[in-house]
């Protein structure tokens, strides 16, 4: 079982006590400061965060499971990272401090994206070929269940690992014929890469079979408690760097380029472009605000990951998420 620890303890104790213009809260977001991660630091720049008198700093990460245990350990008290990873974590460590307060992918960018000239258009396609897996990815740790519902035969699938920094560079070379990974990622990195668009076939798992959500803001169970007002102004913050955003995509890409003067800002632009279209910007999102989950929705999830997944304990919704935090719908609507 996994537990806050006392040095991580003490380090939030300086955050306990209310927010303040002197509260500081370390974020670790999923990987690095690409175009989707443009909404937070427009949050910093746009006053957002400092409204709520909180000083954030925003670290990368190395993948959607990679916030889990820093927020789980009290490393970070606020955190960036799969949901469905979060369930299983929670399942394998009971009574681990870490748990969603805020849905930011609707509809999670899971994907496999592969190369027509390669053979692969369609999930079927998969079989007889070769499927390139980072195995700290998001999208991989949802394959089983994509397969489950598409009815693949994963003994014809080779599944080879592949690291980050590999995997589209494999699949622009043809040593693969298709990847795992972030729908807006995978494509953009691709075309970067000189593969032509019309030879590359996004399969968003969503749009085969999938009914689960994606990434969610996770928070330390422990630190919320006795800093109730500091997650919720954290949110609030998040949000409306959100509907910045999504009203000015440039201008979000400009906070970006700040921290990452090496970026594309073109290229970036329209990777976050890619992810409010397909995962943020929801019809049920722009309709009740961003941020809560659709309780029906959230048990057919469950058990669509129970087919591929065997639960140690009951799986219960209340454990992986809770809106306790969660500001007013006003405050997040992003329109």
């Amino acid at each position: 079982m996994i537990r806050t620890t006392l040095a991580a303890l003490a380090a939030c104790a300086t955050l306990a006590g209310g927010a303040s213009a002197e509260t500081s809260v370390p974020f670790a977001l999923d990987w690095k400061f690409e175009g989707p991660s443009a909404p937070y630091f427009a949050a910093i720049d746009n006053g957002h965060f400092a409204a709520a008198d909180l000083d954030v700093e925003i670290s990368p990460g190395r993948g959607s499971l990679d916030a889990i245990p820093k927020v789980a350990t009290g490393a970070f008290p606020i955190g960036f990272a799969d949901i469905n990873s979060l369930i299983k974590f929670l399942d394998q460590n009971p009574g681990a401090p870490v748990t969603a307060v805020m849905m930011i992918y609707d509809k999670p960018p899971f994907a496999v994206v592969g190369r027509k000239s390669l053979g692969v258009s369609a999930p079927k396609d998969l079989e007889g070929r070769v499927l390139g897996a980072p195995p700290p990815d998001g999208a991989w740790a949802q394959f089983p269940a994509f397969a489950s519902a598409n009815g693949l035969d994963m003994s014809k699938i080779t599944v080879e690992p592949v690291g980050f920094p590999t995997r589209e560079p494999m699949l622009a070379e043809g040593n693969v014929a298709a990847v795992t990974g972030f729908s807006f990622s995978s494509f953009l990195n691709l075309v970067r890469l000189g593969v032509p668009e019309d030879d590359i076939s996004t399969i968003l798992m969503a749009d085969y079979g999938l009914e689960l959500y994606g990434n969610a803001i996770i928070v330390n169970t422990d630190f919320a408690a006795a800093n109730p007002e500091v997650v919720t102004g954290f949110l609030a913050a998040v949000a409306a760097g959100w509907k910045d955003a999504i009203a000015d995509p440039a201008k979000a890409i400009e906070s970006l380029v700040e921290r990452n003067p090496a970026a594309d800002a073109a290229l970036e632009t329209r990777r976050l472009q890619l992810a409010i279209d397909a995962n943020v910007a929801t019809d049920a999102v722009m309709a009740n605000g961003l941020g809560g989950v659709d309780a029906a929705r959230m048990e057919k999830a469950l058990a669509q990951l129970a087919e591929t997944y065997e639960f140690q304990n009951a799986p219960d919704a209340s454990l992986y998420f809770t809106d306790a935090y969660l500001p007013d719908a006003s405050a997040r609507m992003l329109k």
